[in-house]
């Protein structure tokens, strides 16, 4: 992460992630894996201890924080920007609720959500309700948190796919963050799908406004449009789907491939597998794939891509699998 300063993005993804281990380093259900995964977010950038101090202090300043044996104390940390007070709010918004004037007056000016709500997938499809009336489907191994401010409902995707159908308010839009751009919406269905750095929205009733990276403006989607992004990209790709169904098989338990070449699908397959395919070169990139199969079964598609295809399998030094193009031989005469 670039040390100079933040995004507002950036910013509000540290400050969420840090509400976030507050809450779950204190609760009594916290896995020895989360610690391990704290341990790890904590040292991927210096401003995530400062971050965490922060709100530890605030909730135990309000006293509503149990004392447990598993919770990890940091040393103060200087901070190197001036705090406002939105990034205090993520961390503090369920203790400072509990006192009444500070949770009306942070709610008033924008400070405090109302509710803070975290979801998180493993090998079944879930549906959950947000506290706005909203519903979201999200799809197996996904991960997202809910914030409800005054002034805006913010969802950030951290990983994996999410279909929102979103309860309308024109006062109180509805953004969704996900890798480094985000979509905005006051009442509508669409899916959001993540996959590492790239992000895909596909819209199906209302319209979105879908930006990447910081930028003010965005682009308009009408039922039927895509949008992707990459980390990096200063504007989104847009398109007009026929059948945009295919996005949204995995609703029904279904990867849907049809006609892509092997670099489109991977991104796609690999969102299931613990290990991702790799391609061997360009060869095997341009080869296309069609086909229908379950999303609990993608990683019996690998053993018979070299059955349907004209590929053969091989492995990396880090084990993962290549697929090669089978070469045909010269023709004769």
């Amino acid at each position: 992460m670039n040390q100079d300063r933040l995004t507002p993005s950036e910013d509000d993804a540290i400050t969420d992630a840090a509400a976030h281990w507050c809450m779950r380093l204190h609760a009594e259900d916290c896995t020895a894996a989360e610690r391990v995964a704290f341990s790890q977010w904590l040292a991927a950038d210096p401003r995530h201890a400062g971050e965490y101090q922060a709100m530890l202090e605030i909730w135990q300043t309000a006293d509503l924080l149990p004392r447990t044996h598993n919770v990890v104390e940091l040393k103060p940390q200087r901070r190197t920007q001036p705090r406002n007070w939105r990034p205090f709010a993520s961390a503090a918004a369920i203790a400072l609720l509990a006192l009444p004037l500070a949770g009306w007056v942070g709610w008033e000016q924008g400070w405090l959500p109302s509710s803070y709500q975290h979801f998180e997938t493993g090998d079944q499809l879930q549906q959950v309700q947000l506290s706005d009336g909203s519903t979201v489907e999200l799809n197996l191994n996904s991960e997202l948190r809910y914030l409800n401010y005054k002034d805006e409902r913010r969802v950030t995707l951290i990983r994996g796919e999410a279909f929102f159908k979103v309860t309308h308010d024109s006062n109180h839009p509805f953004i969704v963050r996900a890798g480094n751009g985000q979509t905005r919406v006051t009442g509508t269905q669409f899916n959001v799908w993540k996959y590492e750095d790239q992000v895909k929205v596909t819209l199906v009733e209302g319209s979105v406004l879908v930006s990447s990276g910081d930028n003010d403006g965005g682009y308009r989607l009408g039922p039927g449009m895509q949008a992707s992004y990459h980390q990096g990209d200063f504007e989104p790709s847009l398109a007009q789907s026929n059948d945009y169904g295919n996005a949204l098989a995995w609703r029904s338990g279904k990867l849907v491939l049809d006609n892509l070449s092997l670099r489109q699908a991977l991104p796609v397959i690999n969102r299931y597998l613990n290990k991702p395919l790799l391609l061997a070169d360009d060869n095997a990139a341009r080869i296309r794939i069609s086909g229908i199969y379950n999303t609990r079964e993608v990683a019996r598609l690998v053993d018979t891509l070299p059955k349907v295809l004209p590929v053969y399998l091989t492995r990396s030094k880090d084990g993962s699998t290549v697929l090669n193009r089978i070469v045909p031989p010269p023709s004769r005469g």
